[in-house]
């Protein structure tokens, strides 16, 4: 943990000494005047009219401090009051997946090792698919309020439920100065920090909930803070028999600190905790345990052509809230010294990532992350120890609004038992922006 943090803070500190504007930064800019303007009232703009005020305002539809790569740009169309005070965006993505797997066939669209088969089905070897999973659509409404001051309100929908053709919320909040209320995402979570792949999964130890949540988060020159409460989502791995799962009723409670540089450059520290609540049916008594967990980010680019990601987390009680564990119940699990009890285990995690640009629209990346299973006690031979996962891959911008990737994914799950495989898919992506 010492050592993955050291690694995070050592490329952190040696991006913030560059000044230059990095690739990224380049490909962004081109998304930001690739723009149909629609003036309400009055003839259409080109974006050679933008004034200061409207190009701040455009500006606000990308800058997102929750922003994952695989998220969809800026919208193309943009409604615009004549005063600039208020502007509507209608836009999202259709996004095109087909991946191939050999070797013993993750049964799962995500490459996730915690599904890796062990004792793989002979006749599930090998498998081809396709999936237009993240193919999305989203509203977004910007304005200016004497009361309520700058406001904004969003909403987007992924298809990505039964069979990845139902049309289901993705996030649903508004955000009114400092304050964000609404279904968004988790405070603990740090999506920019995340290397870009072709896979939905993404690395083993992907911390990324979303949830009904209230957060305040003001800025302070580089600095940024955020602190809110959030409707929790616990997997309690309850046998009802000896226990069963309690329902929620205290918030979780998560924080964050920033230090950012540049658009796309910054390190932050954040962290959680939740009550995790579970009745003994021996004694017949109620019992609430402390879940926590911590986590350590950082992307930067320490020269303009390459990008760093990096990201560790630690905790007890927080596996529900991403990476390969929330496969599983493993936010309480039984005591075996004493039936009728549970415990928090703990588990940890680490990504790094490097991205190198040819030129602003054409980049190549790899990562490479783990999450470890870190119980008290003794588990089954069976019981999952920890998974690797690896990613080689290559995107091309062929327009501001058009993409095209290629990536290689490989991974291991080690059981207790010392027992392991690995598995191998190569995948495929086209997606199209508007």
């Amino acid at each position: 943990m010492k050592y993955i943090v050291s690694v995070i803070a050592a490329l952190s500190l040696t991006a913030i000494t560059s000044s230059a504007k990095s690739l990224v930064d380049m490909q962004h800019d081109s998304v930001l005047v690739s723009h149909k303007i629609i003036v309400l009232g009055d003839k259409e703009v080109s974006t050679q009219d933008y004034s200061d005020s409207l190009r701040s305002l455009i500006e606000n539809f990308y800058y997102d401090q929750f922003r994952h790569f695989q998220d969809p740009d800026a919208p193309y169309f943009l409604f615009m009051s004549k005063d600039t005070k208020l502007a509507m965006g209608i836009g999202g993505a259709v996004r095109m997946r087909g991946y191939f797997d050999w070797g013993g066939a993750i049964p799962s669209p995500g490459f996730a090792t915690y599904l890796i088969p062990m004792n793989p089905d002979p006749t599930k070897m090998r498998h081809f698919d396709t999936s237009p999973a993240g193919t999305c659509l989203f509203f977004r409404v910007i304005g200016q309020n004497k009361i309520l001051g700058n406001y904004q309100l969003y909403i987007e929908a992924n298809f990505n439920g039964y069979h990845t053709r139902d049309f289901h919320m993705k996030k649903a909040y508004a955000m009114v100065n400092d304050f964000t209320i609404g279904y968004a995402s988790s405070t603990f979570s740090d999506p920019a920090a995340l290397p870009p792949t072709v896979d939905a999964q993404g690395p083993a130890n992907k911390i990324s909930p979303t949830s009904v949540l209230v957060r305040w988060m003001p800025r302070k020159g580089n600095w940024v803070f955020a602190v809110s409460a959030e409707t929790p989502s616990t997997q309690i791995d309850a046998d009802n028999t000896n226990t069963t799962k309690v329902d929620n009723w205290i918030p979780d409670g998560a924080a964050f600190i920033q230090y950012e540089w540049g658009r796309t450059s910054h390190i932050r520290l954040a962290g959680i905790i939740r009550a995790l609540s579970y009745r003994d049916l021996i004694s017949q008594t109620n019992h609430s345990k402390a879940g926590w967990g911590l986590q350590i980010s950082s992307v930067a680019h320490p020269v303009d052509q390459l990008t760093t990601y990096a990201t560790a987390n630690y905790g007890h009680g927080y596996a529900s809230l991403g990476g390969d564990l929330l496969i599983g119940n493993y936010d309480l699990i039984d005591d075996p010294r004493q039936p009728g009890r549970m415990y928090a285990p703990a588990s940890f995690g680490w990504c790094v990532g490097l991205q190198y640009n040819f030129r602003p629209n054409l980049f190549v990346s790899t990562s490479i992350s783990q999450t470890r299973f870190l119980p008290s006690h003794t588990v089954a031979d069976s019981e999952y120890r920890y998974g690797l996962s690896g990613d080689i891959n290559i995107f091309w911008n062929m327009t501001p609004r058009m993409q095209l990737g290629a990536e290689f994914d490989y991974g291991k799950r080690e059981d207790f038992s010392g027992k392991s495989r690995w598995a191998k898919r190569i995948g495929a992506v086209a997606q199209f922006s508007f």
